[in-house]
C-alpha cells in the first residue's frame, strides 16, 4: 500500500484569484501529487487549499506553495474575519493511508526546518509535531495574531521552534504541523448577530465560556484560588467554534473545527447547535462545509438521520450521502457535489471502476465486443452483486412495512449486511478485468536476455495467481449473501418472496461462473500444489452453497404454485 498524506494549507488571501491561482499553480507542477480542493472565503480574506499524495512529493509541494505565497501576499496590508499570523497561516499535513502518525510528524519536521533555512520565516510546530503540549494548540499559539507577534515572538516561551526570532513584517509566521483529519464546518442562522453566534459558540465549544459575577455576559470574571479564570465547559468535546457575521451570504455563522469527528461527529454538531440556537430565539437554516471531509462522516450522518426518522440503515452510500446533505442542509449556499467534497471520492475521480460506471448498455455491449474483457469473471460478480442487491431490496421493504415497526431494526441490520457485501462485489467486478489486464502485461514483458525471461516468467505467474484469487473472493462474498437472501425468504415480506428467489437464482449462477473461473485461471499455474489448493477451496465453497441454494428455490417453488 502506498503512503498517502493530505496536506491543508491556509494561506491569507481569499480575494484575489491571481495569487490563488498561482499558489495553487506550485502544487499542480509536482508529479504525484493530486489537488484536491481550493476553497476561497472573501469575507475571511482566506483560501483553504487540499492536496494529497505521497509524502515526499507532498512536501515538496507544500514547500513550493508556501515559498509562492511568501513572494505574493503582503501581511502587513491584509484584512479579515479569520484570525492570523502568517501569508501561509497554518499548514497541516494528515495521515490518510498507508502511514503512521509518528510518519507523518517526520515529515511535518522536515518540511518545518527547509521552510525556515530557504525562506527565513519563523515557524511553530503544533499538534502532534509539538513536544510542548503547552503550546501544541493551534489558537494559543496564534493568539495576539499578526498585529501582536511582533513583540510576542521577543518572549523567552514564544520563540519559534525554527527560524528567526524577529517577526518578518510580509510574510508573518507559519505554523506547520501533523494532525488527524479535520473538518472545518459553518452553521448557518437566520440572524446577522454576532453577539447571538457567539453565545452559540460558547455554549457549544469545549473550551466554553469564561464564568461571570452577575450577568453571564457581562458581569465581573470568576477567578480560581490561582487567579485564572472559572471556565464553563461547552457541551462537545474536540470543537473549537467562534461566530461571526458573513456579509456575501447575508447570516451570522458558528464556524467551528473538528478536530476528532470520530468521537463527536458531524451531525451531533449540528444538532447541539441547532438545539442551543432555538434556546436562543433563532433557528438553523443550514450549514456548509469548508474544504473535504471523509466519507466515513458523511455515512454517519445519513445513517443517523435515517435512524430518526425509524426508517431502514441499509441503503446506498448515494442516498446516504443525499440525506445527510438535506438533513444538515449542506446545499443551503450552494451545490454539494460528493465528487469534489469528500476525499475519497476526489482521490479516485478518474479512475478505476470503469466499468461499474457504465450503463447497462453500454456494459452489455462492452461485454459482446471483440475484446476478451470483461469476461466471465467480471459478469459473475456483476450477477451476484445484483443477486445481494434484491435482498437488501426485501429487508429494506420489510423494514418499511406497515404493521411491522418492531421489525425495523431486524431488517435494517441485514439489509445493511447486504450492502456492504454488493459494495464488494462491485469493486470484484472492475479488479477481475483488471487481474486480466496484468495477465497481458506480464505476457508482454521482454524476453530477450535470461534474466529477461526469468523476470517474466515471474511475472507471468504472479498476476495469475493474482486473477485466480479474484473470482476465489467473488464465490466467498456470493457464499456470505446466501444467508441474507435465505432469511428474506423465511421472515421477509411475503410479496418479495419472488424477488428473494431471483437474488438467490442471481448468487447461484454467479457461483457457478466464478468457480470455472478460478479453475481455469488455476489450470494455468506452474505452482500445482497452490492450483490444487484454489480447486479444493473453490469446490467446497460451490458445493456447500448449491446445496443450500437448490433446497430453498425448491421451497420457494413450491410456496409460490397454485
Amino acid at each position: 500500500m502506498k503512503k498517502i498524506i493530505e496536506c491543508v494549507p491556509n494561506f491569507s488571501e481569499g480575494r484575489n484569484t491571481d495569487i490563488i491561482e498561482a499558489i495553487c499553480d506550485q502544487i499542480k507542477g509536482v508529479n504525484n501529487v493530486k489537488l484536491l480542493n481550493v476553497d476561497p472565503g472573501k469575507a475571511t480574506n482566506r483560501t483553504v487549499v487540499t492536496f494529497a499524495g505521497e509524502p515526499e512529493y507532498v512536501i515538496e509541494a507544500a514547500f513550493l506553495a508556501i515559498k509562492k505565497a511568501s513572494e505574493l501576499i503582503d501581511m502587513s496590508n491584509h484584512s479579515g474575519e479569520h484570525p492570523r499570523m502568517g501569508a501561509t497561516d497554518v499548514c497541516p499535513l494528515i495521515p490518510v493511508s498507508g502511514i503512521t502518525m509518528e510518519e507523518t510528524v517526520q515529515y511535518s519536521i522536515k518540511l518545518a526546518k527547509r521552510v525556515a533555512e530557504e525562506l527565513s520565516i519563523p515557524i511553530y510546530l503544533y499538534e502532534e509535531s509539538q513536544v510542548d503540549k503547552q503550546r501544541s494548540n493551534l489558537s494559543i499559539i496564534r493568539s495576539g495574531e499578526y498585529e501582536g507577534f511582533f513583540k510576542k515572538i521577543t518572549l523567552p516561551e514564544w520563540k519559534p521552534d525554527f527560524g528567526p526570532i524577529t517577526f518578518p513584517a510580509k510574510t508573518g509566521a507559519t505554523v506547520i504541523g501533523a494532525r488527524d483529519f479535520l473538518i472545518a464546518y459553518n452553521v448557518n442562522l437566520n440572524s446577522k448577530s454576532v453577539r447571538i453566534a457567539n453565545r452559540i459558540a460558547f455554549d457549544v465549544r469545549e473550551a466554553g465560556r469564561v464564568k461571570r459575577s452577575g450577568n453571564p455576559f457581562s458581569g465581573p470574571i470568576e477567578l480560581d484560588p490561582n487567579g485564572e479564570p472559572i471556565r464553563i465547559p461547552g457541551t462537545l468535546k474536540h470543537v473549537k467554534a467562534i461566530g461571526w457575521y458573513i456579509e456575501e451570504y447575508n447570516v451570522a455563522q458558528i464556524s467551528m473545527n473538528l478536530t476528532n469527528f470520530r468521537e463527536t461527529p458531524v451531525h451531533i454538531v449540528f444538532d447541539e447547535v441547532s438545539k442551543s440556537a432555538q434556546e436562543r430565539g433563532v433557528r438553523v437554516t443550514g450549514s456548509e462545509l469548508v474544504g473535504l471531509l471523509p466519507l466515513q462522516a458523511i455515512l454517519a450522518a445519513g445513517s443517523y438521520f435515517l435512524k430518526k426518522q425509524g426508517r431502514s440503515l441499509g441503503v446506498s452510500d448515494k442516498e446516504l450521502i443525499h440525506i445527510a446533505v438535506k438533513s444538515l442542509g449542506l446545499d443551503e449556499l450552494g451545490p454539494f457535489i460528493p465528487e469534489e467534497r469528500i476525499i475519497e471520492y476526489v482521490l479516485q475521480s478518474g479512475s478505476e471502476k470503469k466499468l461499474v460506471k457504465m450503463s447497462l448498455e453500454d456494459l452489455a455491449d462492452e461485454t459482446a465486443s471483440d475484446s476478451p474483457a470483461p469476461g466471465g469473471g467480471s459478469i459473475s460478480a456483476a450477477c451476484a452483486a445484483l443477486g445481494i442487491s434484491l435482498g437488501a431490496m426485501v429487508a429494506n421493504l420489510s423494514a418499511d412495512k406497515r404493521g411491522w415497526e418492531d421489525k425495523t431494526e431486524f431488517f435494517s441490520n441485514y439489509a445493511c449486511q447486504a450492502q456492504v457485501i454488493k459494495d464488494k462485489l462491485l469493486y470484484l467486478v472492475d479488479e477481475d478485468t483488471r487481474s486480466f489486464d496484468a495477465i497481458m502485461n506480464a505476457f508482454g514483458l521482454p524476453k530477450d536476455t535470461e534474466e529477461e525471461k526469468k523476470a517474466r516468467i515471474e511475472a507471468i505467474e504472479s498476476a495469475s495467481i493474482y486473477a485466480t484469487q479474484i473470482p476465489l473472493h467473488t464465490l466467498e462474498m456470493a457464499a456470505n449473501a446466501i444467508p441474507i437472501l435465505i432469511e428474506m425468504v423465511e421472515s421477509g415480506n411475503p410479496n418479495s418472496l419472488s424477488d428473494a428467489g431471483v437474488g438467490l437464482a442471481c448468487i447461484q449462477t454467479a457461483m457457478i461462473g466464478a468457480r470455472m473461473n478460478v479453475l481455469i485461471n488455476a489450470k494455468t499455474l506452474k505452482d500445482k500444489e497452490l492450483a490444487l489448493d484454489f480447486k479444493t477451496k473453490a469446490n467446497s465453497i460451490f458445493d456447500k452453497a448449491k446445496q443450500e441454494i437448490d433446497y430453498i428455490l425448491d421451497t420457494i417453488n413450491t410456496k409460490l404454485e397454485f
